[in-house]
């Protein structure tokens, strides 16, 4: 009985860098994520070039409503921070700013985000990148209008 109580406490101790790291990640994921929502909103161009990694690619697949055609539309990290510094999403109330972020998943050094925004919906590709989380990639819907 001894032994097990002795093994059961060596697991726990063993477990806890584990999970405190888990945690520091998971933080990290969420703030990289609010950086580029919230900057967004604000036009904070600093916010945003802080989460996103200099490749990003970010794209949304697309259908012409009088052509009928499909398209993926794309953009990198330098068009969406100058979009951010254009004022990007300033002109959406704040009563309206939807800012729920989800992780899905992480697994070592990568992860998967969902952000819900006021009309849109991101999933994004997180990597660590020397010791710092960054947004790699993002595909994005915008959610069909409420009637």
């Amino acid at each position: 009985m001894r032994k097990l109580i002795l093994l059961a406490g060596l697991a726990l101790v063993a477990a806890c860098p584990a999970h405190a790291q888990a945690a520091a990640d998971s933080a990290a994921i969420r703030a990289a994520a609010a950086d580029y929502i919230e900057g967004w909103y604000a036009g904070n161009a600093e916010r945003m070039a802080r989460a996103l990694h200099p490749e990003l690619a970010k794209r949304i697949v697309r259908n012409d409503p009088q052509s009928g055609a499909w398209d993926v539309r794309q953009m990198g990290a330098t068009e969406l921070v100058a979009q951010t510094r254009r004022g990007g999403g300033k002109d959406v109330p704040a009563d309206r700013q939807r800012k729920d972020i989800r992780i899905l998943d992480i697994f070592e050094g990568t992860a998967s985000v969902r952000v819900d925004a006021a009309t849109w919906i991101d999933y994004m590709h997180l990597a660590r990148v020397d010791g710092r989380w960054q947004i790699v990639n993002v595909l994005w819907a915008i959610r069909p209008q409420q009637q």
